[in-house]
């Protein structure tokens, strides 16, 4: 296998690459390429990100890191159908990934909720009609972190600029590499399709609503940092194929933010402060390693508190971290089982008499 093919792997697909290399030659030659891989997208992240907000302003960093999440993800899924409105459906995302978290800075409370779950169901059913290839986690992550930093006036113009550019990006990447794919399938047939009590259709109903209660619940009662509710939230949610029960996920949530929170105190405390602006970064190159969602949940940590730290201190920061966790994550757990007592009566058909 060429170098370059081999970097365009997941971790995952090396680590079972490396599990059946016959020599030793081999596995050092798939770590290497894991390693590469991972420095790679580090370095290329602090340009990109670097590089956009320098030019549309600081207050505009959390638009260039879920465009740089988006461009990677775009390279290998496409949205299900054909180039055209796949475009247009891409341009949709972007505008309500600007507008909808400044609309809901400014809105009363009455509208947060019906603003969130509209905006969010239409990102979910616009790119992730095969929820098992990632499209949910990210697009919600890029919702979520962008309703936690919400801009207004100038800003808000700079950020719509940058979706711009960022469309131009995206864009290109999408018709390059999927142009060819669904070419006879339309938006309005997927449109069409749409049944909730077909698992793919309850998952993004159910990822909508959940999300966009937790959002609001956090806006509404003042919760610092609610977006890492949010994300603890979301990500039990976005667990496909559907169930009933994220109990499992729930746990290996809370140990991994827990040990990637202890984790960070600890590293924060013994180095030198100079390495400080580097944890961000170490977390990153880490998480190149990890396949298992409880070492992805604690690499994740670091970025988020190397900026948290500078907010409320390396203490509150990561007590803050623990609690938002702890909250989204139960909210979720609570959420998913009552949703799907629910659905189980009003939207899942009946089983079979034999």
């Amino acid at each position: 296998m060429k170098f370059y093919d081999a970097l365009q792997m997941d971790p995952s697909v090396l680590k079972r690459k490396i599990s059946v290399c016959d020599t030793k030659q081999e596995k050092i030659y798939y770590w290497i390429a894991m390693a590469v891989r991972s420095v790679l997208i580090v370095a290329f992240a602090i340009v990109f990100i670097s590089l956009l907000a320098r030019v549309f302003g600081t207050d505009n960093t959390p638009l260039a890191v879920a465009l740089f999440c988006m461009m990677l993800g775009i390279r290998f899924v496409n949205f299900e159908y054909c180039i055209g409105d796949s475009l247009i459906a891409l341009a949709a995302v972007l505008a309500i990934l600007v507008l909808a978290p400044s609309a809901a800075m400014v809105l009363p409370p009455l509208f947060l909720i019906p603003l969130h779950f509209a905006a969010f169901f239409a990102l979910v059913y616009m790119t992730a009609q095969r929820p098992e290839m990632g499209n949910g986690g990210l697009y919600s992550f890029a919702y979520i972190y962008l309703t936690g930093n919400p801009v207004v006036g100038e800003a808000l113009i700079r950020r719509g600029l940058m979706a711009l550019v960022g469309y131009l990006i995206c864009g290109a990447i999408l018709f390059a590499k999927h142009r060819h794919q669904h070419k006879t399938t339309r938006f309005h047939h997927v449109i069409r399709k749409l049944d909730l009590s077909a698992p793919v259709y309850l998952w993004q109903f159910r990822m909508a609503l959940g999300v966009s209660l937790v959002l609001s619940a956090g806006q509404v009662f003042h919760v610092e940092r609610f977006m890492w509710m949010g994300f603890a939230c979301a990500s039990l949610l976005s667990e496909y194929p559907y169930s009933g029960s994220t109990a499992i996920r729930f746990r290996q949530r809370i140990v991994g933010a827990v040990a990637g929170c202890c984790a960070f105190f600890v590293l924060y405390q013994v180095t030198p402060e100079a390495f400080h602006p580097l944890m961000g970064p170490l977390g990153g190159l880490c998480l190149g390693f990890c396949t298992d969602y409880r070492y992805k949940t604690a690499m994740n940590c670091f970025g988020a508190l190397m900026l948290g730290t500078g907010i409320y201190g390396l203490q509150g920061a990561v007590i803050l971290r623990i609690v938002d966790t702890l909250l989204g994550a139960t909210f979720g757990l609570v959420f998913a089982a009552a949703f799907h007592r629910l659905a189980a009566v009003r939207l899942l058909p009946a089983p079979e008499e034999e």
